[in-house]
């Protein structure tokens, strides 16, 4: 590129360039933006025009980026993360105006206890309005640090909690989720050297921390996880362990939420429980977000009572 070239750079041919290198195939990032393989190699290409330089290896499979590439997509996904978050926030101060909070949440999150806390919140506020977004495995905290939603009820791990709070809603204890048939479907309970050497479901699209931490790896018993296939969904995850192909670790919530029936669920009894928080901006003090964290420290405080009661 030239020294000096005022360039004027449009944000969506950045995004082309970025999902061409996340896929690593034209087809794919074609079928994922919804144009045409042509259509979309142009705007590379013109992309490259204004910048004088090649982005693209062409020469290579699955597609990658050249050094030029490399070193304009490290600061390009920057300034893409810091336009996506200056469109949250004006859309975010517009719910907030409007009464509006976003609540991200995933498959089972908490049960009925989501319910008890949309009630606190419209009881605190009465003209509020919480729309319930669900959120794939890998975005829950991510989507609150873009702003895509206010809040999300959370699992852990998150792997990076920069600029969020977290506030603890329940401890849910674990289950691991059998085949029908398999050998120990009919135990009232197990404990994790029971499962070395089960392979544990997988999944590609999120951190591999998260992954670990579910699968409980590294184990007690020093026994090496092996995974076998990757699933995306509560209902890929539910086929895989009814055809016997894996096994996988969950929280007890599911139980109530989801059914195969093919698959039962068995309590694990040395695995600690599996904190979900409420996760926010830290620097967020906007009263639909502040009504939402006094209605999970009241949620809380409910469990625990009910706690000691039971105890």
């Amino acid at each position: 590129m030239t020294e000096g070239v005022d360039v004027d750079l449009n944000l969506h041919l950045v995004r082309y360039l970025v999902a061409v290198v996340d896929e690593g195939h034209l087809g794919r990032a074609a079928a994922r933006l919804y144009v045409s393989g042509p259509a979309l190699s142009k705007q590379i290409r013109t992309l490259e025009h204004k910048l004088g330089a090649e982005l693209l290896d062409r020469s290579t499979h699955p597609l990658v980026p050249t050094e030029a590439g490399r070193r304009f997509l490290a600061e390009a996904r920057v300034a893409l993360d810091a336009a996506d978050r200056a469109v949250a926030a004006v859309e975010a101060h517009g719910r907030a105006a409007a009464g509006v909070v976003r609540l991200g949440f995933m498959t089972a999150a908490t049960g009925t206890h989501t319910r008890r806390i949309i009630e606190l919140v419209q009881r605190d506020v009465p003209a509020a309005s919480v729309q319930l977004v669900q959120l794939p495995w890998p975005d829950q905290a991510d989507a609150v640090r873009a702003g895509t939603v206010d809040a999300s009820l959370v699992r852990p791990p998150v792997a990076d909690t920069d600029g969020l709070r977290l506030d603890v809603v329940r401890l849910e204890p674990r289950v691991v989720a059998l085949p029908r048939g398999h050998r120990l479907a009919a135990r009232a309970v197990v404990e994790l050297a029971d499962l070395d050497g089960e392979p544990h479901a997988n999944d590609d699209r999120t951190d591999e921390q998260w992954v670990r931490w579910w699968a409980c790896d590294p184990r007690p018993s020093g026994v090496p996880v092996t995974y076998g296939p990757t699933v995306h969904t509560m209902d890929e995850l539910l086929e895989v362990v009814a055809a016997g192909a894996a096994v996988a670790i969950t929280g007890s919530s599911v139980v109530d939420s989801v059914r195969h029936p093919e698959v039962v669920f068995v309590p694990i009894a040395d695995v600690e429980p599996c904190p979900i928080s409420l996760c926010t901006r830290s620097a967020d003090r906007s009263p639909l977000v502040e009504a939402l964290r006094r209605a999970v420290h009241a949620v809380r405080t409910a469990i625990e009572a009910e706690a000691l009661v039971d105890g």
